[in-house]
């Protein structure tokens, strides 16, 4: 899967990382590299929680045009 990553130094020297396709999606780390390890676990735990919200949620598909 891809995904497109917002990744910025925030003022205290660490990497913050979020994932804008999935809202809430967000970690960090000291280095580039530590913050990427990270936002890999982060999207596995965010698609796990969906996964298992989508098994109670039973509501009506509708279609609309914007």
């Amino acid at each position: 899967m891809k995904l497109q990553l917002h990744i910025e130094q925030d003022e205290a020297g660490y990497f913050v990382v979020e994932v804008p396709a999935m809202p809430g999606c967000l970690s960090q780390g000291k280095t580039r590299e530590e913050a990427l390890k990270n936002i890999n676990e982060a999207i596995d735990g965010w698609l796990e929680v969906m996964n298992s919200k989508s098994e109670y949620s039973r509501g009506e598909l509708i279609e609309v045009n914007v």
